[in-house]
């Protein structure tokens, strides 16, 4: 994840240090703020039953971060593939 993020630094430009950042807080910014191509390596890295779970739960929460575009799409997403 380390070196995932590290590459990625635009995703987190507000972050002083990225490789601190939690595997959720992680997950959550390629969703939001990445590309297609970033969200499919993380794919490969963590695998689609990961991110969906993580991402079921982020939406859960009462104080979400999501955009409704963003998360009616992975939501749509997750529910076929996962």
């Amino acid at each position: 994840m380390d070196n995932f993020i590290e590459k990625r630094k635009y995703l987190v430009w507000d972050v002083k240090n990225p490789r601190k950042l939690s595997e959720s807080s992680i997950i959550e910014a390629c969703l939001k703020y990445g590309d297609w191509r970033d969200f499919q390596i993380l794919v490969k890295i963590l695998g689609l039953k990961k991110i969906a779970s993580v991402f079921r739960s982020q939406i859960k929460k009462k104080r979400c971060s999501y955009s409704s575009k963003t998360k009616k799409y992975f939501t749509l997403y997750f529910e076929k593939y996962v």
